[in-house]
């Protein structure tokens, strides 16, 4: 019995002490804002791939949306450093995704379409055009 009582009041304190340490990563401003630092902002547009980069640095951001598709991304001025470096890569990415030569499957199918449209009709298809004519 004192042994699980022991166990169960150990567990309490581990989770009260898990609850007040700060968090690192991506989090809310009003947690970023709590750590008490200085921070600063840049605008980004793709919060999504900057995720990506961001957890190789260990820093610790929050984004806070603006409007459509545009974001302010929040960051600790101490870690301006990996923030650029980090920043400089997602820069890198975006540029890259941007040159891809991979054209959208829509515009490939607009494309089709109005190729199909440029082409002569087929002999069976004037054969069937001038029948209806006929009628």
């Amino acid at each position: 019995m004192l042994a699980q009582a022991l166990q169960a009041a150990g567990r309490k304190i581990a989770k009260a002490r898990r609850e007040h340490q700060m968090p690192h990563g991506r989090q809310t401003v009003r947690q970023l804002m709590a750590h008490g630092a200085a921070t600063n902002s840049i605008e980004i547009e793709v919060p999504r791939q900057f995720d990506r980069v961001a957890r190789r640095f260990n820093v610790d951001y929050a984004f806070y949306k603006t409007g459509p598709d545009k974001y302010l991304l929040f960051f600790k001025s101490g870690q301006a450093d990996a923030v650029t470096a980090c920043f400089s890569e997602y820069s890198k990415r975006l540029l890259k995704r941007s040159k891809s030569s991979r054209v959208p499957i829509r515009e490939q199918l607009k494309r089709a379409e109005d190729q199909l449209a440029k082409e002569k009709p087929r002999k069976k298809e004037r054969v069937k055009e001038a029948a209806r004519e006929d009628r």
